[in-house]
């Protein structure tokens, strides 16, 4: 759609929130479409000027994410503000635990640690920490040169772990179902002697970030996600203590994400200089290809969803139903444009 013969009030336009999967990991569509639909977001609704992504992955800082989703899209730039990774809503609760010792699980290295210590988690510990302090904790598993490199030394057996966060997916689910059992059930004092939960005085804090139980990537089928990870730490967890341990969970499709991101895109908004700070968030359009995630997440946080054929869903009939579904973002991002061009000129 061409822009030129529209001005879009942008008090009535609609933040479009964009999968950010769908851009990085289905190269089976090709990275022009997905230039085409920011250009025309960029062109038609104008003042907003970017997408805001919502996505459950990460394992990088949003800086560096942002550097990569930006040259895969040039000339456009997508700002790390307008980003929201599935750890991303754990900046609300660094204050809490900013020189507290905190295990943070998955990624590669020590990627995790860099995006924990970006949060304010100054204290921010891996499994390979754990590994180099003590190899016989998991002794399937030697460090190599450059793991052992990303390393901090700390001796665990003085130093008392507050909280477990999943930033993003394991890679080595062994060895961090091992060590998460140990901080737990030990009482914080990897190596310690057991306690029982019910004998804690102050229990480990179990934070998860993404529920996904598979993803798509570049195989023919789906991928075992986070969500799997999770399934298995809590069935060994169950048959060593009787009951599945309590934890948080973060990302899409709860509640607390959703609201998180709006207050993103609201943020965002209001930095705009012809923008009404009294007004109501306007319209939110959720793109994704899962709707176990995406559109669930979107309905109940009363977003409109639309659900593509690029990723987790080809086809046939979703678990949750969306507003509407399209072959691919950017007919998904022309619709939404359309519809809301369409409500516009309605109440001109």
């Amino acid at each position: 759609m061409a822009s030129s013969g529209w001005r879009v009030n942008t008090r009535r336009r609609c933040p479009p929130s964009c999968e950010a999967g769908l851009v990085e990991a289905r190269w089976r569509q090709p990275i022009q479409y997905v230039r085409a639909t920011y250009r025309s977001c960029f062109e038609v609704i104008i003042k907003f000027a970017k997408d805001n992504t919502l996505t459950n992955g990460g394992g990088l800082t949003e800086e560096e994410r942002c550097m990569r989703l930006t040259e895969k899209l040039h000339p456009h730039h997508i700002h790390p503000r307008q980003y929201v990774q599935a750890h991303t809503i754990l900046k609300s609760m660094a204050h809490k635990f900013a020189n507290e010792p905190v295990l943070v699980l998955g990624g590669k290295f020590d990627q995790v640690r860099r995006a924990a210590q970006n949060y304010g988690f100054n204290k921010a510990y891996t499994t390979h920490d754990v590994l180099n302090w003590n190899p016989s904790v998991w002794p399937f598993h030697q460090l190599t040169d450059r793991e052992r490199a990303a390393t901090q030394r700390v001796d665990f057996s003085d130093t008392r772990i507050s909280a477990v966060f999943v930033f993003h997916d394991p890679r080595n689910w062994a060895l961090d179902v091992q060590v998460l059992c140990d901080v737990i059930q030990s009482g914080g004092f990897i190596g310690g002697p057991y306690i029982p939960l019910e004998k804690q005085t102050r229990p480990i804090d179990l934070v998860f970030c993404n529920p996904d139980l598979i993803w798509r990537s570049d195989f023919d089928r789906p991928r075992l996600g986070q969500g799997a990870f999770k399934s298995a730490f809590q069935s060994v967890f169950k048959s060593l203590t009787g009951s599945e341990y309590p934890h948080v969970q973060f990302g899409k499709p709860t509640r607390a994400t959703y609201d998180f991101a709006a207050d993103v895109m609201r943020k965002h908004l209001q930095q705009m200089p012809d923008y009404d700070a009294h007004s109501p968030l306007p319209p939110i359009y959720m793109v994704g290809d899962n709707p176990e995630s995406d559109i669930a997440g979107a309905n109940a946080a009363g977003w409109d969803s639309i659900l593509v054929k690029t990723g987790v869903f080809s086809g046939g009939n979703p678990t949750h139903i969306p507003t509407c579904i399209a072959e691919d973002v950017e007919e998904a991002v022309d619709w939404a444009i359309r519809r809301e061009v369409a409500r516009w000129t309605e109440l001109r």
